[in-house]
């Protein structure tokens, strides 16, 4: 209980600090109690959310606006979660996670077919949905980076492969190393604090000394 109270208190520092990269997370779905818990969820990790009643909707709202993550339901009037993706996916690359109460196998096969990131289940947890779209985010992240390989004397970091060789030998470096060498790379000219590092490296889940 107390490490669940230390990471909403340090959640909320970080966001008021201006440390939390904010998403923007459209919610499409034509049952308003399922917005309105998703749209709490969202808020609570310190991201924007907005709302879609209908698959026209959203595709109007995407036209106008960008979003870092589409939440979409499949069965809705005017226009079905299915058409809307294809119409979105015209215009915009931005992940889509599909929630469904249709869990045939055809529809989740169709749904990758049309370019869906992930696909989810009716009745679903929202901490459940909450994760895959911290998992999705990454890989799309990912996904966007260069297959660049930066050069410095005698360092060479291959970024899409997450090697790094010191004069031609590669290092064996633990995972939170990787990560940390990437992150100041990425970030090369720009002053981090030891809060913005910690935050950004290892996240709500660090409970040690910031100092150390």
């Amino acid at each position: 209980m107390q490490f669940v109270k230390k990471r909403q208190k340090n959640q909320k520092n970080f966001v008021k600090r201006g440390l939390y990269k904010k998403m923007k997370i459209l919610i499409v779905d034509d049952e308003s109690m399922i917005r309105n818990v998703l749209r709490e969820y969202v808020e609570f990790e310190g991201n924007e959310a907005f709302e879609a009643e209908d698959g026209m909707q959203a595709v109007k709202m995407c036209r106008d606006n960008d979003y870092d993550l589409i939440l979409m339901d499949v069965m809705m009037p005017h226009l079905d979660g299915y058409s809307a993706v294809k119409e979105i996916k015209k215009i915009k690359d931005v992940p889509v996670i599909m929630l469904s109460a249709r869990g045939e196998e055809y529809d989740k096969l169709f749904a990758f077919e049309i370019g869906v990131d992930d696909y989810v289940t009716k009745p679903f947890s929202p901490k459940e949905v909450m994760a895959r779209i911290n998992a999705v985010t990454k890989r799309h992240a990912i996904r966007e980076q260069k297959n660049e390989i930066l050069k410095f004397e005698g360092l060479e970091i291959d970024m899409a492969g997450r090697n790094v060789y010191v004069d031609g030998v590669k290092a064996e470096l633990t995972p939170k190393e990787y990560e940390l060498l990437f992150y100041l790379v990425r970030n090369k000219g720009i002053a981090l604090t030891r809060e913005k590092l910690l935050y950004d490296v290892w996240g709500f889940d660090f409970y040690g000394d910031d100092r150390t």
